[in-house]
């Protein structure tokens, strides 16, 4: 990290103390989707905002409760064994625990004023999907850090291109750099990330804010719906109104500021639906896509295409009934 500490004066200064890189690993089976899909490994690395270099890591592994039997695809992709998440913790004591490790790991940087922190991910699911929903959906509590986040792929493109398609080991090459690790350990793919931000940072690249979460509206109007089933009531009964949400609060301490740093592109706003009252093991739902052979029920589900809980909409062929 020499030559980041070197290039300090020529490059641009960053407008965080530190960044915490995550990249987590959760519930999956093999050409499927799984619901609830619950983090299984939280990991995080702490990068210095002025040298690029890493000054400390956290690893956690959860015990998942919905799908507590690891599938033998999830295994093999993550590493992670079964006795791992057997002996983990719940998400919201791994969300305790990592507050509490950042809140010592960032301590003598305080002494004057609040620490300028910033989460770092390589793609948007990991805050805006992943830990978003679990936390909506099982009523825990996250610090207000994780709101807002930089994807890394946004300065990435801009500083060396290579579309959206572009997965992290090949940016990470790309970058002039070597992979380090195991790919899809959690740990291993945030300290890769890291290493790329620092590199970026070593070019002279402004990493700002790209991401974050609306705060949730008071109440949103269903639009008039259609029965697909011939109008029978049973079938095709409009959903619950989504009910008003209380405000956030961050029960963490607020240790760390938000810097309001610009957007670099405007993206969808979030709005996470909980049917039935997040109860998965009740929760039915009923589909009449022509396409799907009429009328399926089934367990809820987050992967139809025509259903889009981060844009707050629901298809008008789906009813939530438990």
């Amino acid at each position: 990290m020499a030559a980041i500490m070197a290039a300090r004066g020529q490059g641009l200064e960053q407008d965080f103390d530190f960044f915490v890189v995550v990249d987590f690993e959760a519930t999956c089976v093999k050409d499927a989707r799984i619901f609830p899909q619950e983090i299984i490994e939280f990991p995080a690395v702490l990068v210095d905002g002025a040298t690029g270099r890493i000054e400390s890591a956290f690893r956690r592994y959860v015990r998942p409760k919905h799908h507590p039997v690891l599938t033998q695809f999830c295994r093999e992709l993550t590493g992670i064994r079964q006795e791992d998440v057997d002996g983990g913790v719940d998400l919201g004591d791994a969300l305790w625990l990592h507050d509490a490790w950042l809140k010592a790991a960032t301590a003598g940087a305080g002494n004057k004023r609040r620490v300028r922190l910033a989460v770092v991910t390589w793609g948007d699911w990991d805050c805006r999907t992943m830990l978003e929903f679990e936390c909506r959906f099982k009523g825990i509590e996250k610090p207000s850090y994780f709101d807002q986040w930089i994807n890394l792929r946004v300065p990435f493109q801009a500083a060396l291109g290579g579309g959206g398609r572009v997965n992290l080991q090949e940016a990470v090459r790309a970058a002039g750099l070597d992979w380090e690790g195991r790919l899809h350990c959690g740990l291993d793919d945030a300290r890769n990330t890291a290493r790329l931000l620092a590199e970026l940072m070593r070019r002279g690249v402004k990493i700002t804010i790209t991401g974050s979460l609306a705060p949730p509206p008071l109440m949103q109007k269903q639009p008039a719906r259609t029965s697909p089933c011939g109008g029978s009531p049973g079938l095709a009964s409009a959903p619950p109104p989504i009910q008003q949400q209380p405000p956030r609060t961050d029960p963490f301490g607020g240790s760390f500021a938000l810097v309001p740093a610009p957007i670099q592109q405007q993206l969808p706003q979030p709005y996470m639906i909980s049917p039935c009252g997040g109860h998965s093991a009740t929760c039915l739902c009923y589909c009449g896509l022509a396409s799907r052979g009429g009328v399926m029920q089934g367990k809820c589900f987050s992967g139809c295409a025509n259903w889009a809980p981060a844009m707050g909409t629901v298809c008008p062929y789906f009813a939530w009934s438990n």
